[in-house]
């Protein structure tokens, strides 16, 4: 079930690439600039079909994402139907519909998951604030036991439980006890300390039972005075709720996503600073500092390795989690479209807008270096965001 989870989630991020760049289609065809080409992923080009129109789709090597080709894209190309021709107003609205799809996409399946089943993803312990939600009308159906860590040579490694596993229950010969928290897993194996017990849990999305040798209250008692202080099971777990919503399901969705604004905007200036530092301990050869800013920049990064093993995690908890990080993604995209930077959308918009303000005409050659820094910047950033999933995920 998980791997046809991953297939269904791998599936509709595809669909958010092809939802971005549809924007810009039909937004460039009602400005009346034709376009050339639509594509999924970046060249080199493995395969294409020419539309009747004369339009191109292609399918190319690189997964970076999707992109769509028009007509006259130099701001210096006058021809009928091309986009630099195109008036102002028009260019902002190619350039913004991709965000545009984006945003939509993201606060539809919110909303759905809000009146079906929306799993909190954060808390105050985790980014400062409670998840969003109308407390009124928020129902909780369901709370996850979820496994972050394993304590190495622990009884819940000797039995087999592994990271992102579900704990649903704690039982003994004469005793059962349901799990549905943390501090209920820990009231049952401290009443069960020292006994042999039976673990059911969701491994994958299937349900397994495990046996396991409780550690005695004497050895976890004695071990919090020591530097590696024991558990009964030896795990790390974290609750993750479920909750569903009437009437204010799109308020909820309204909500979370200026939440995950936000956050994400956070994110990225904290990435922004640890380059900053890790740039800085390079020069003055501070390494602390320089391991430190790329621990930082990294931990704030991801690309679509990240978002394979993300999926992958998530397809074992269920459909509804699956759906949030498409969500999430969605949401994610849009908003760093958006923003200035000069390998996406934004920074093209930025651009134009500028050399507007300015006045002064924006000359081919110098969009020729634009142009050429902005896919040299994308491919860099798409091979270093790569390494580092790599290196973190594998």
């Amino acid at each position: 079930m998980q791997l046809v989870l991953f297939g269904l989630g791998f599936i509709l991020f595809i669909g958010l690439i092809l939802a971005h760049e549809w924007g810009h289609l039909v937004a460039a065809r009602r400005a009346g600039v034709k376009v050339k080409e639509f594509g999924l992923g970046f060249p080199p080009r493995a395969t294409s079909r020419k539309l009747k129109s004369g339009m191109v789709l292609s399918l190319n090597w690189l997964p970076l994402g999707g992109f769509v080709r028009l007509k006259g894209e130099h701001s210096y190309d006058d021809r009928p139907g091309s986009f630099g021709a195109a008036r102002l107003k028009s260019k902002v609205k190619i350039l913004l519909a991709g965000v545009a799809a984006n945003l939509a996409i993201g606060l539809v399946l919110l909303t759905i998951l809000a009146a079906t089943g929306l799993p909190t993803i954060f808390d105050k312990s985790s980014a400062g604030q409670d998840q969003f939600n109308i407390a009124r009308d928020s129902k909780l159906v369901k709370t996850y036991v979820y496994v972050q860590d394993i304590q190495p040579g622990s009884p819940a490694a000797q039995a087999g439980l592994v990271d992102q596993d579900v704990i649903e229950s704690v039982a003994t010969a004469s005793q059962t006890r349901v799990v549905s928290s943390t501090d209920q897993l820990r009231q049952a194996t401290m009443a069960f300390g020292g006994q042999k017990v039976m673990i059911t849990i969701k491994h994958k999305n299937k349900q397994e039972v495990l046996r396991a040798n409780l550690l005695s209250p004497a050895i976890v008692k004695s071990s919090l005075n020591s530097n590696q202080p024991k558990g009964y099971l030896g795990v790390v777990t974290t609750d993750i709720q479920v909750r569903r919503s009437t009437w204010s399901a799109p308020i909820v969705a309204v909500g979370l996503t200026g939440q995950l604004a936000e956050l994400t905007a956070k994110g990225i200036w904290h990435a922004i600073q640890g380059l900053g530092s890790t740039v800085a301990g390079g020069i003055s050869r501070n390494h602390i500092a320089r391991e430190n800013g790329q621990t930082e920049a990294s931990s704030q990064t991801g690309g679509p390795v990240a978002v394979a093993a993300i999926l992958w995690s998530s397809g074992a908890l269920g459909i509804n989690f699956v759906v949030m990080v498409i969500a999430v993604v969605s949401l994610t995209l849009a908003l760093i479209n958006a923003l200035p930077i000069p390998a996406l959308d934004g920074g093209r918009l930025f651009i134009i807008l500028l050399f507007k303000l300015i006045k002064r005409p924006l000359k081919p050659s110098t969009e020729d270096r634009i142009h050429g820094t902005r896919m040299t910047v994308l491919l860099v950033l798409f091979a270093l965001i790569t390494i580092v999933d790599v290196k973190r995920f594998f």
